[in-house]
């Protein structure tokens, strides 16, 4: 064996190199050969091949190993590879400018097959210094499934300067559930600083679900000189090989190993393996149940069967066998706008037909259309439009699993293979039509989905509700959660996946501990469905009798209902709307709240920004006009648990516009992450458009960021239910506790809001206090007075003035000064007259006086006599001014 190797000396400017000699042994020089030139510095090996430095030739590498040629390869996470560092930051200093040392704990951390980041609020990156000898590029796979944390990719140089990348190179989109996604950028020749960094946001106290990375790749290396073995659990079998492939289930390997040594009976290995284990004894979790399809008599079996691949002994101490079969039962009915043919199989019924389930396809009567939509409630067999597949992170283990299990009158999830698997279930709508007579219509309605579920839980089970074209999770639910309903409605004509996502725990874990952890599917709906079934018929609207084509549906206008005496379209009253999913008859046809009108099409109520309120005989009117505009609100900051600062903004369209939501709340980081997604999908995640949306945001300098984050856009007001000066409407409360008293004599206007489409929403109140001089009402004659002034050369001037404080705007102006001729009086007179009314006084005090005391001296002179006295005004009169 040499007691020395080869390196090659650093580059010179011109592009070359020397091949020196280095003894294993430092100290040993002797006898070393001489320095060689090189190859040059660009120079490299194809995949599967290595620079042998003692002949400076590439050779293949040999089985049981792997070459990238010029590029590197990291696939294996039992722990952080050599040159990787993980650092955890915090950008917001405390009080006194020190570092918060709560994210001390934080880091990416292996879990063997892929790299978890962190699940806090803290920002943590991931680096990797390398060098370039050429151009090259490096490519990531990873799983990105929660908006609610940021991951951006950069690059820096050797000076710490960012490299130039564009915003979907730098932030990285959005995977679905259980999904991984590959992100590839360019990389300089020098030195390249990658940054992998991920920063949390908990407001809410939701724990995110982290970031994984697994198959770094990074092309534009120099030359490697040796080829890497295999690792454990997989194999190269022939040289030159460029990677290594993965044990199959059932065999293991040995790091560089060439071929897979199977496992004895008695154990057994999942894919990728390094060694085997020993079979556990059979028992209940072990195995599941399912219904067969119906036979030709209508009957149908429950029969069990193993999870596969199976991995428990059968004949051991302990052991429990696998259920018989169950005897053979009836089958459910076809579901809903199928038929029962004569092998007991269900197919849909034609169309213009429609059918219960039970009955035969009938044709739809004169007047009336078929209801088009899925709704399914009894699952016999899974219907053609959905499939469900098992799938894990970590592994293929589950693959070839089925997620869900149909159990007649419901699905289940299934056994999967390990407890964090994601069970997927997955109807895809190839679009939306509306029925005839609702095809004129403009609201915001083409269908909904509605499904009924229950959840049984003991672990940290979630439920998942996903639009897979937008990436994004409508809703989701954790935990155990009784038998309910949930609705989404499509604002969009659009084909679309629905899926349904459970996983029993999102811990990373090789184990089935919670078996037992279910979801069930009661029933599944879908309306307006382009290629959907009817269940039942509607009625429409007709052509006048006078038309060649009398009797066939029509569409009818915008805001207009279907007459239940003649079919024909009738426009709704004023200020009433149109329900999106109901035509036939006025009562469809629902009255807005007060305060409110409808829009042209009859589509919306909203205010126009006019009020008016009557107490006390007096009218006072409103002209909100100059509040229409949209307003944005900002409160914060506030701090999670861990001390990040975020604001929440609010913006406000309070009325006008003829009814549109025009506040519209942006989602900044998946605006950039989605915009290479498609126009299909970017209308569900990019942005909110509401009467009132609010928006988190994490601020340029509270996480080191080079902008503000904006993130979490919701609706907090869709449906306008109107405005009034009352603190009650259709039981939603204005509390006006919360808010200073109001001492003005002009009351406070209340505008109320909802953002529960179809009833399906529990979520909490807002209440916002917007005190503006625009709020008050228009100016009347009883908001002034009139002074009048002293009569000056035969004219008396009348000035009009507002009262104080002045509390209206616009309206009526005050009239213009006013001058009317008058009289003076001399000064002789005024005496005159004054002298005069002091006599009369006098004179009636006297006489006053003398009437009583003479009345006095007659009552002393009758003994036993009631006094009474009576005073008149003249008395009265005297007595004031006595």
């Amino acid at each position: 064996m040499n007691y020395y190797y080869y390196e090659y000396t650093e580059c010179d400017s011109a592009g070359s190199r020397w091949r020196v000699a280095i003894p294993h042994n430092l100290g040993t020089c002797s006898a070393l050969p001489t320095p060689t030139r090189g190859t040059d510095c660009s120079f490299s090996c194809a995949a599967g091949e290595f620079l042998e430095m003692s002949t400076q030739q590439c050779t293949p590498c040999a089985a049981g190993s792997y070459s990238l040629g010029s590029g590197v390869r990291f696939d294996q996470w039992d722990t952080i590879p050599a040159g990787f560092t993980s650092l955890a930051t915090y950008m917001d200093p405390g009080p006194s400018g020190e570092e918060s040392q709560a994210c001390n704990s934080s880091s990416w951390t292996p879990q063997g097959v892929y790299l978890e980041s962190s699940r806090d609020e803290c920002t943590v990156s991931l680096v990797y210094a390398v060098h370039l000898e050429k151009q090259g590029s490096v490519s990531f796979s990873y799983q990105y499934p929660d908006n609610n944390i940021f991951l951006e990719f950069y690059v820096q140089n050797e000076q710490c300067q960012e490299m130039a990348q564009t915003d979907d190179q730098k932030w990285i989109k959005l995977t679905t559930n259980g999904e991984w996604d590959t992100h590839t950028v360019n990389l300089k020749s020098g030195t390249n600083i990658l940054y992998w960094r991920t920063t949390g946001v908990l407001v809410g106290g939701k724990m995110v679900k982290p970031v994984l990375l697994r198959n770094i790749q990074i092309e534009g290396v120099a030359y490697t000189s040796e080829c890497f073995p295999c690792r454990p659990g997989w194999f190269s079998s022939a040289p030159g090989s460029s990677s290594c492939q993965p044990c199959p289930r059932n065999t293991s390997s040995n790091k560089g190993a060439t071929s897979c040594t199977p496992c004895p009976d008695t154990q057994y290995s999942h894919e990728g393996w390094s060694q085997c284990k020993e079979r556990p004894p059979c028992s209940e979790k072990d195995y599941f149940q399912i219904h067969t399809a119906c036979d030709s008599e209508g009957k149908t079996q429950v029969m069990y069967r193993w999870v596969e691949p199976r991995i428990c002994e059968e004949n051991v101490t302990g052991a429990v066998a696998l259920p018989p079969t169950g005897e053979r039962e009836a089958c459910p009915p076809c579901n809903p706008g199928y038929y029962n043919t004569n092998d007991s199989t269900c197919f849909p019924c034609p169309p213009g037909t429609h059918s219960d389930g039970t009955s035969v396809c009938e044709e739809c009567p004169a007047g009336t259309e078929p209801v088009l939509g899925y709704e399914y409630k009894w699952w016999n067999v899974l219907p053609s439009n959905m499939k469900t597949s098992c799938f894990n992170v970590g592994n293929s283990k589950c693959d070839d699993m089925n997620g869900w299990e149909v159990a007649g009158d419901h699905i289940r999830s299934g056994a999967g293979g390990s407890d964090n698997d994601y069970l997927i279930l997955n109807l895809h709508v190839p679009g939306f039509k509306l029925p005839t007579s609702l095809a004129g219509m403009t609201g915001s309605e083409f269908g909904r989905i509605t499904f009924v579920f229950e959840t049984i839980c003991s672990a940290d089970c979630e439920l998942y509700f996903m639009m897979v074209k937008s990436t994004t999770v409508v809703e989701s639910w954790e935990g155990s959660k009784e038998r309910q309903s949930y609705t989404h409605i499509m604002t969009r004509n659009a084909s679309v996946s629905y899926t349904w996502a459970f996983q029993r725990t999102n811990q990373a874990q090789d184990v089935r501990r919670y078996i037992s952890d279910v979801v069930i599917l009661y029933s599944v709906s879908v309306t307006n469905v382009q290629d959907g079934v009817a269940s039942a018929c509607r009625a429409c609207a007709l052509l006048s009798q006078s038309s060649q084509r009398s009797g066939s549906c029509i569409p009818c206008p915008a805001g207009f209902y279907i007459d239940r005496d003649t079919n024909r379209c009738q426009e709704c009253p004023p200020n009433t709307y149109l329900s999106g999913h109901h035509t036939y008859g006025e009562d469809a046809c629902l009255p807005c709240g007060p305060g409110s009108k409808s829009n042209k099409e009859h589509s919306r109520c909203y205010s126009d920004c006019s009020f008016s309120h009557t107490e006390n005989n007096r009218t006072l009117t409103f002209d909100l006009s100059s509040l229409s505009t949209v307003a944005s609100l900002t409160i914060g900051p506030s701090f999670t648990s861990k001390g990040t600062k975020y604001l929440h903004v609010f913006n406000v369209s309070l009325c006008g516009h003829q009814g549109k939501m025009a506040a519209v709340c942006t989602d900044n980081v998946t605006d950039i992450a989605n915009k290479d997604m498609g126009s299909d999908s970017t209308q569900f995640v990019n942005s909110v458009d509401s009467f009132i949306c609010q928006s988190t945001i994490i601020p340029a300098d509270g996480r080191g960021f080079r902008m503000a984050l904006a993130s979490q856009s919701i609706s907090l007001a869709d449906t306008f239910v109107g405005a009034t000066v009352d603190s009650d409407l259709d039981g939603i409360n204005a509390r006006p506790e919360l808010f200073s008293d109001n001492s003005k004599s002009i009351p406070d206007i209340n505008f109320f809001y909802s953002a529960c489409p179809a009833g399906t929403c529990d979520g909490c109140t807002f209440h916002f206090l917007w005190e503006s001089g625009s709020a008050c009402p228009r100016c009347t004659q009883d908001d002034y007075h009139q002074i009048e002034g002293a009569c000056k050369g035969g004219a008396q001037e009348t000035l009009s003035v507002w009262n104080e404080p002045k509390l209206c705007i616009k309206g009526m102006s005050l009239p213009a000064k006013s001058s009317a001729p008058c009289e003076a009086i001399a000064l002789w007179l005024k005496a005159g007259v004054g002298g005069g009314a002091f006599l009369a006084v006098l004179l009636v005090s006297l006489t006053c006086y003398f009437w009583k005391k003479n009345k006095r001296e007659k009552e002393e002179a009758r003994v036993g006599r009631v006094g009474t006295e009576f005073h008149s005004s003249s008395c009265l009169l005297g007595s004031a001014y006595s």
